[in-house]
């Protein structure tokens, strides 16, 4: 799914499957992605400030230079990420899964 560059500020994709979705620059500030599955989803350069990601499944999501400042990813799963250059300032990880590698 071709989602790049997308205006989704504060969308509503709670329990949606973005498997493998190129989500490559996008704006998704406030945007509730609880549940949502993002497994080997494209997300570099990607807006989630705020983002709600309570639950989400990022396994092998390439989280290159995104903004996660602020982000709720409590509980997500961020195994085997690529994380290089990203911004979590002020992210809430409490339970959030990664690999020991990652940070």
């Amino acid at each position: 799914m071709d989602l790049a560059y997308a205006d989704l500020t504060e969308a509503d994709l709670s329990e949606a499957d973005l498997n493998n979705a190129d989500l490559s620059g996008a704006h998704l500030a406030g945007a509730n992605l609880s549940g949502a599955n993002l497994a080997e989803a494209n997300l570099s350069g990607a807006d989630l400030s705020g983002a709600n990601l309570v639950g989400a499944d990022l396994v092998a999501a390439d989280l290159n230079e995104t903004n996660l400042t602020g982000a709720y990813v409590r509980a997500a799963n961020f195994s085997w990420i690529n994380v290089s250059q990203a911004i979590i300032t002020a992210a809430q990880l409490k339970s959030a899964r990664l690999s020991p590698d990652e940070l």
